[in-house]
């Protein structure tokens, strides 16, 4: 990553630092000079990360699985009133092998709690304060496996959202198509619902004359060497099958991804490389061969194209959020974005 953009630090706020990818970011935002505050889940979060990163480093409790969290962490930060230049929505939960699905504070299954819900209830809080800011950009982690023609999302059962009726059931469906649980599948469509509302607020912001660069991407496969990261609950699992499929992966066939070489994909999407102009823009780190990948503009799935889906989509999950399909975006002053 380079240094600031223009010579002009930017207020970046990250979800999902903690670990792997997004702690890799924080690390090479906080060298660049960029002013940085991330949610923590809890204090003890946060002064780890403080003592691990910077003392520079801004926190704010919020865990993204308790809807009143997110509430009373949006409004200390609204309260604040300070501009954020990037929002990146990065947090991400998965545990692959489970039999049973696990359950937020309110009562939606945990995957799409924490991967959607709580995204989009931070984002349409937080919208007047991303709006406020110096060339402002939204950046959503994504993955590959939405997509039931790339690698990933062949593997097992493949990603699709049907008609929303577990969505629609509220509190205590498993899951969003309402079928039985399966917890990859579950992952799965929270990557999907993740490009379905980055899609759906640029539409909504650019009926109102708002033009903002909307970026979503996929890392590509990253697992790290350490025993965090994205893939921790799933070892708790399968431990060895997470070590095999490790091995495979990432030591003989090379296909994946170093946390650190994410990181740095991630921290440059939140500073302004590569450069997008306004507009919904997906990147993928596409595999071209052991040990090569390149990271590059794409298109996503069919499913993540459909206006009607992510209208739909939008609108049902601000329901159970409690809040209007508008709420946040009436709040903000039209105005064309850099």
């Amino acid at each position: 990553m380079s240094s600031t953009e223009g010579g002009q630090a930017r207020h970046v706020l990250l979800t999902g630092a903690s670990s792997g990818i997004g702690f890799q970011a924080a690390v090479q935002l906080l060298q660049a000079g960029h002013h940085l505050t991330v949610l923590c889940r809890d204090s003890s979060t946060a002064d780890r990360l403080r003592h691990q990163l910077s003392s520079r480093l801004q926190t704010t409790l919020c865990d993204l699985a308790d809807l009143a969290s997110i509430e009373a962490c949006a409004d200390a930060l609204l309260a604040a009133a300070e501009p954020i230049d990037t929002l990146v929505l990065n947090a991400g939960l998965q545990y692959s092998g489970a039999a049973e699905p696990r359950w937020s504070a309110q009562g939606f299954e945990l995957t799409i709690a924490v991967n959607h819900l709580a995204h989009q209830a931070l984002l349409q809080r937080l919208l007047p304060l991303l709006l406020q800011g110096t060339a402002p950009r939204l950046v959503v982690t994504a993955s590959e496996v939405h997509d039931p023609t790339t690698a990933g999302g062949k593997v097992g059962r493949p990603a699709g959202l049907a008609d929303l009726a577990g969505l629609r059931q509220g509190p205590g469906g498993a899951m969003l198509d309402g079928s039985a649980f399966h917890a990859e599948k579950a992952y799965k469509d929270s990557k999907l619902c993740n490009l379905l509302m980055a899609r759906e607020v640029e539409r909504r912001l650019r009926q109102q004359g708002i033009f903002l660069p909307v970026l979503a991407w996929s890392p590509g496969l990253v697992i790290p060497r350490g025993i965090g990261g994205f893939f921790r609950y799933s070892r708790l699992q399968n431990p060895i099958g997470q070590i095999l499929f490790a091995l495979v992966a990432r030591d003989l066939l090379r296909l994946t991804e170093t946390p650190r070489g994410a990181g740095a994909l991630l921290a440059g999407l939140a500073t302004g490389s590569p450069p997008s102009p306004a507009g919904f823009h997906y990147w993928t780190n596409r595999v071209l061969g052991p040990g090569r990948l390149r990271f590059e503009a794409s298109e996503p799935s069919a499913e993540a194209r459909s206006d009607d889906l992510a209208r739909e989509l939008w609108t049902l999950s601000a329901q159970l959020l409690g809040m209007a399909p508008e709420q946040g975006l009436q709040q903000v002053i039209p105005r064309r974005m850099p």
